[in-house]
């Protein structure tokens, strides 16, 4: 079989797999990488954050305006799933939870009262995949569009800061969504939009082959890092070598803080609502 060119005793390389949250753990610090998501059992995570509940409460809200019919995708119902979706997680006491609570009605009902609502997306918080050479890239986008025959990975936004063309341009996830959702759906994707809520406006980019490609290459080269690491550890390595902690103002809001003496001093500790916009 040999003189034919094949070798039986080589196994082809598994593929590593990720998702965007992954790569950007591990390239935000190793340490929390190998917390998140190999050391068994997992260390105690802090508390929940006010500015990630009240995304999760307005990204919920709009995943189920859609499952709505048509006729009932209004600007008052979207208010209504989201009162129906409110948490107090994370907020200071019920007086800024209502407060910002009532923000999150007005973010909600302008950006319906904008929106083409009769659409039919063809994946709403939809899971999609795909193998490159080296990683299998998969993960979950919050809509999935068909405009004229081509798919459009919208990600929605609700965070302190406007954004602009190249948070778009420059997003990883966005790049991994749109090559996942084109193998999945089997359509054409290359347009990636973010939908910042608290402004009203939409950051667009429009990739080419080139460019996702450029992207693909630098996820293909951290999961090479972080599997090399993980595959170390698993043999018996050092953790504190193959994970060291990469301190800075992200320890501030690290789940994982109370578990790194290095992160408690890189950083002070911040009050759970401190990182809502005022």
């Amino acid at each position: 079989m040999d003189q034919l060119g094949f070798d039986f005793g080589v196994m082809p390389k598994r593929l590593v797999k990720v998702t965007p949250a992954k790569l950007a753990t591990w390239a935000d610090c190793p340490r929390r990488f190998r917390m998140a998501y190999l050391d068994r059992p997992t260390p105690p995570r802090g508390g929940a954050w006010a500015h990630n509940t009240l995304g999760a409460v307005v990204h919920n809200a709009l995943k189920a305006l859609f499952d709505q019919p048509v006729e009932k995708r209004t600007p008052e119902h979207a208010v209504a799933l989201l009162h129906r979706q409110w948490k107090d997680e994370g907020f200071r006491d019920a007086e800024q939870a209502a407060v910002y609570r009532t923000r999150a009605e007005g973010w909600v009902r302008d950006y319906v009262e904008r929106l083409d609502t009769s659409i039919e997306p063809v994946g709403i918080e939809r899971w999609v995949s795909t193998p490159t050479q080296k990683i299998v890239a998969e993960g979950r986008v919050d809509r999935i569009d068909l405009r004229d025959g081509e798919l459009v990975i919208v990600d929605y936004k609700t965070g302190r800061h406007a954004l602009t063309v190249d948070d778009a341009r420059g997003s990883q996830a966005l790049a991994l969504y749109a090559l996942a959702a084109r193998r999945t759906l089997r359509k054409p994707c290359r347009r990636v939009e973010l939908h910042h809520l608290p402004t009203g406006t939409v950051a667009v980019w429009e990739h080419t082959e080139e460019s996702l490609a450029r992207h693909v290459s630098r996820a293909e080269e951290a999961a090479d890092e972080l599997g090399l690491a993980s595959d170390t550890l698993a043999a018996g390595g050092d953790p504190e070598i193959l994970f060291p902690p990469r301190t800075g103002n992200q320890c501030t809001w690290c789940d994982f803080r109370r578990s790194c003496p290095e992160g408690q001093q890189a950083a002070p500790t911040l009050d759970p609502w401190a990182l809502l916009a005022p």
